[in-house]
């Protein structure tokens, strides 16, 4: 074999930086070294994978194609040296919708710490379409997201089961209300999650195009953004119920009755077709399974949807 296991490792990081120097220092290498193996790579086999642009490199056809062929590779290199060092774990890097990495991942993180102390792990929280970003660039070996997702390029697992909920503070007049029409709906004051994100989508599809029409106050990044703004009485919005069962527990906020609208959900598991998942990825995924079948006990979401 002409080729080796640290050219393809150096390739990968620069087609992900699209920058030699980064690159270099991702991999503790020097740059000169990581030049030289990509250009002794594509002189292997007369066969470009980068346009050089002055001085930046990006990814030519050529080089769009090898990429998954790569990190398919070293996931199973780093599952040998997995097996061969005794079953220790590798690095992990994990990308989590807001709410599920603000309520779920973390506490799945953690036993997966727990259990796995020796084991690095990154966790990337950020909305629906960024984390699809990431895993289209192989930034991340699994994601955990909540936003409907159709790519070719990635494979979407059904996680569990979530519900959205809309809700006021307390002494807001929907607090005392037995049912919410659109036409009450229609006359509110929204506080939302930005566009991008699972949750406005969803919000979009299943009450916004029903309401004759929709005034967006505030659209904000972070849950706990909104429910603070609704707490303070700028206006009703709506999240999923596992942000909210806290807050709903201590009676800060108050679910406004909408049985017009069916705002169940599922979380779901994504991973890009072409990059095999690593033995840290499959140990991860079996506890989120584990975690969704303990739900009803634990968050008080439903049981688990998985096939």
């Amino acid at each position: 074999m002409k080729l080796s296991l640290r050219q393809l490792e150096i390739f990968a990081a620069i087609a992900k930086t699209q920058n030699v120097s980064r690159a270099a220092e991702r991999l503790a290498m020097s740059q000169s070294a990581a030049s030289n193996a990509l250009v002794e790579l594509e002189r292997l086999y007369d066969c470009p994978l980068f346009d050089r642009i002055g001085k930046s490199l990006h990814l030519n056809a050529t080089g769009q194609g090898l990429l998954p062929l790569v990190e398919g590779v070293l996931a199973q290199a780093r599952d040998i040296e997995t097996y061969l060092s005794g079953g220790q774990l590798g690095p992990l890097s994990v990308g989590a919708t807001l709410t599920i990495g603000n309520y779920l991942a973390t506490l799945i993180i953690a036993d997966y710490l727990r259990q796995h102390p020796e084991a690095p792990v990154a966790l990337q929280v950020a909305n629906t379409d960024a984390i699809v970003e990431r895993l289209l660039r192989f930034d991340c070996d699994l994601g955990l997201i909540e936003g409907d997702v159709s790519h070719p390029d990635l494979l979407i697992e059904p996680w569990m089961e979530d519900e959205l909920v809309v809700f006021c503070a307390p002494q807001h007049p929907l607090a005392q209300v037995a049912a919410a029409d659109n036409a009450i709906l229609a006359s509110q004051d929204w506080i939302l999650r930005e566009r991008g994100s699972g949750t406005r989508g969803q919000f979009n599809r299943d009450i916004a195009r029903h309401l004759p029409r929709l005034n967006v106050r505030l659209e904000l990044e972070h849950t706990e953004a909104i429910k603070r703004a609704v707490e303070s009485g700028l206006g009703i919005s709506c999240l999923s119920r596992l942000a909210l069962r806290e807050a709903f527990r201590r009676g800060s906020l108050v679910e406004i009755s909408t049985p017009q609208f069916d705002l169940r959900r599922h979380f779901f598991f994504a991973r890009h077709r072409l990059r095999q998942p690593t033995a840290a990825a499959r140990r991860l995924r079996e506890l989120c399974l584990a975690f969704s079948a303990g739900a009803d006990d634990t968050t008080g979401l439903q049981l688990p949807f998985i096939h």
